[in-house]
């Protein structure tokens, strides 16, 4: 294992420097007009695409015509289960994606530093599937509803322009499903292998008619790498599209998460991690810690066109989701009358709409875009806490502690021009304005527990600009910068620092100012390198206080900033072979000193110092992700594939850090095809060298349990069949 104490730079930083320098030299030879371009072997997913993108300006544009850093990668079968959005994002610089293999907490995600501190789910960072919100009006958000299996793309905007996409937007991730085709097709997939992993599938996706589907139904299995591990989930997802003829459409979409049970074998101290990384904690078999989420929603876009300039969208959505978690708080800390319990009851439901006019003329003859709107989004959740035990027995639903009604509300208003006011200039700006709106009341006011009902509430405008340069034909430069903001979740609401009853009214939204410089050049054979170094500096980040007895308060800090470089190549080599490299270089710290409460004590009032300067936790300073692919579209195929990090911070007193690390892995696979089916086989071996590691962390864990192993070497088989009868 690598050396625990070495410094972040020291693990990885050196290779990583070579590497880039390497395939930056091969980046630059010079193409010949003459010379044929590799064909794309679309042998596996996290591919990038050179395709046209919406997520930063709302309409259809290259994303080489786009003053920002956006990537598309394909989601399309490949040598990969589907099972995690992590297996398609490893090749985008900026966002770091980790598979905790604890399906109760969710794949832990940031972008350039932001969401790094969220210990379950995803925030910081805003989600959406077709088009729908997968991120609530707090902040919150979750991936386990994204339809893997019949997606097209995953679309992952970075930048200042996530600011337009309003509350806690350090980065946007959209995943659109697929069109169905003229011809109905009909796909089958399986996947398995090691800790009793398995994943089926099934999609019909054609057109009949004016109607366009794609219909999807996947199951996934696992026992876990470790102990106490086990989890199962359904996913479910339907996508019709009704052409009435004249630029007019309605598409209807449904989808459906079903997780009845996911265990948790909770985080690891250092010692743990060090002597079992497969073991669950002691607490985990005691409490049967465990996760049930199950989640409906469905939503329509109707798209009209208003003359042959203009074009309006609607959006409207609903949805329901109940979890139930069960968590392992000492019955003795769970008997203090402030306890909320040992678990968590929420119910709730949840919707919204989004209103876009949408206008495309020219000024001075030149493109001119314009889009105008407003959206709503509202979570009404009723929050309940029992305690985790009836007697002697532990792991079931005892008495109640908690019964809160939870409201949060955003209405926004934005609007985004852009402009090519010149052969080689293109200019874009916008503003967003938000209002978010909290509410609790509290129905369990008993002795010595008051009430802890509450109103909060929240505005920003955030504005942003950005200029692109065509220096060439293949070459463009461009510059942006913005202001974003971040309210509190509310679990980051829900207590006070110094014990007291109601919603921590001391806690203020993080507000940002986001700058980015870069560069994309576009090579003749098809191959792509961009690089980006980028800046935000935020006033108010949010960071924790204290910890204790089930209750996790948190505390404004004045003054942080993040900052870094991120590189990304595809290049097709000789016929048939294709390298890939992203890396990203990131320094993300706190420029003000502040006290919190260190894990594993009583203290209730901050009194350890954090020195300004001390790093973010979740945070590595470096990240590395690189692969040469071989094969064709049809035939045999190959990939070999790097992922590194250096060590990473997992408090805020950056006393302890998961090691840094490098893996590899290989794969290979065999495409046919038949007169009426594609059949595509793969066979993956991951984390060859068995290499010991934390995959993920839990950041600012109260009991010192920070570390989430990563599975030692591990196999992994699979088919894909696509017929069209």
């Amino acid at each position: 294992m690598p050396n625990p104490t070495a410094m972040p730079e020291q693990v990885i930083a050196m290779p990583a420097a070579a590497l880039l320098a390497a395939l930056a030299c091969i980046a630059c030879r010079p193409v010949l007009a003459d010379e044929p371009a590799a064909a794309d072997s679309g042998s596996g997913p996290g591919q990038v695409l050179p395709d046209i993108v919406v997520t930063a300006t709302r309409g259809e544009r290259p994303a080489f015509e786009v003053p920002g850093a956006i990537d598309a990668v394909r989601v399309d079968g490949g040598a990969s289960p589907g099972v995690n959005p992590s297996e398609f994002l490893q090749g985008i610089p900026g966002l770091l994606t980790r598979d905790r293999q604890n399906y109760a907490q969710d794949e832990q995600i940031s972008i350039r530093g932001f969401g790094a501190r969220s210990t379950f789910g995803v925030r910081g960072v805003r989600l959406y599937v077709d088009g729908i919100p997968a991120t609530m009006p707090d902040g919150q958000g979750q991936v386990s509803n994204f339809p893997l299996g019949s997606a097209a793309r995953i679309e992952v905007l970075r930048g200042p322009f996530s600011a337009l996409y309003g509350n806690s937007s350090g980065g946007v991730i959209q995943i659109f499903s697929a069109d169905g085709g003229e011809r109905p097709e009909l796909r089958f997939d399986a996947a398995g292998g090691s800790y009793g992993t398995l994943r089926l599938g099934a999609n019909a996706r054609g057109r009949e008619g004016n109607v366009d589907y794609n219909v999807d139904l996947s199951q996934f299995h696992t026992d876990g790498y470790r102990g106490h591990g086990y989890a199962e989930r359904t996913n479910a997802n339907a996508k019709f599209t009704v052409d009435f003829g004249e630029g007019r459409k309605l598409t209807l979409l449904a989808n459906a998460v079903a997780l009845p049970n996911a265990d948790d074998p909770l985080g690891l101290t250092r010692a743990q991690f060090e002597t079992d990384p497969r073991q669950p904690v002691a607490g985990a078999a005691q409490f049967d810690t465990r996760k049930s989420v199950h989640q409906q929603q469905g939503g329509a876009i109707w798209e009209q066109p208003l003359g042959d300039a203009q074009r309006l969208r609607v959006l409207g959505y609903a949805g329901h989701r109940n979890v139930e978690q069960f968590q392992a708080i000492p019955v003795a800390t769970q008997k203090a009358t402030t306890s909320p319990g040992g678990v968590i009851d929420l119910d709730g439901d949840y919707g919204g709409g989004d209103l876009r006019w949408s206008y495309k003329s020219t000024i001075a003859d030149r493109p001119f875009d314009l889009s105008v709107g407003v959206s709503y989004d509202r979570q009404n959740q009723h929050r309940l806490g029992y305690n985790n035990y009836l007697g002697s027995t532990l792991g079931v639903k005892g008495a109640l502690r908690r019964d809160e009604q939870n409201l949060v509300s955003n209405f926004d208003e934005y609007v985004q021009a852009t402009w090519s006011f010149g052969e080689r200039w293109l200019a874009s700006i916008g503003a967003r304005h938000s209002q978010v709106k909290f509410s609790a009341d509290d129905h369990y006011v008993v002795k010595g527990n008051p009430d802890d009902s509450g109103r909060a509430d929240y505005a920003a405008t955030t504005p942003v600009a950005g200029l692109l340069y065509r220096a060439g034909e293949h070459w463009h430069l461009y510059a942006s910068y913005g202001k974003g903001f971040e309210t509190p979740t509310f679990n980051e609401l829900g207590y006070r620092p110094d014990g007291s009853a109601g919603i921590n009214f001391g806690l203020v939204p993080a507000r940002s100012r986001n700058g980015e410089v870069g560069s994309k050049w576009r090579f003749a054979n098809g191959g792509e390198f961009d690089a980006a170094l980028f800046q935000a500096n935020t006033r108010n980040e949010i960071a924790v206080a204290n910890s204790s007895g089930g209750r996790t308060a948190y505390q404004n800090v004045d003054r942080a900033r993040r900052r870094g470089a991120e590189f990304k190549l595809d290049l097709p080599l000789a016929a048939g072979w294709r390298a890939q490299l992203a890396y990203t270089w990131l320094d993300a710290e706190f420029l003000s000193p502040f006290l919190t409460c260190p894990a594993a004590s009583t203290c209730t009032t901050p009194n350890t110092p954090v020195a300004a300067g001390a790093r973010i936790p979740g945070v590595p300073r470096s990240n590395l992700y690189a692969a040469l692919r071989w094969g064709e579209a049809r035939g045999w195929n190959a990939t070999i594939a790097a992922n590194a990090a250096s060590a990473t911070p997992v408090n805020d007193l950056n006393t302890q850090y998961a090691p840094g690390y490098a893996t590899l892995g290989i794969g290979s696979g065999y495409v046919f095809e038949t007169r009426a089916a594609k059949i595509s086989m793969f066979l993956r071996l991951d984390n060859l060298f068995d290499r010991n590691y934390a995959g993920s962390v839990i950041v600012n864990e109260s009991n010192g349990r920070y570390f989430e192993p990563a599975p030692g070497r591990n196999v992994f088989a699979g088919l894909h069949v696509a017929w069209k009868p």
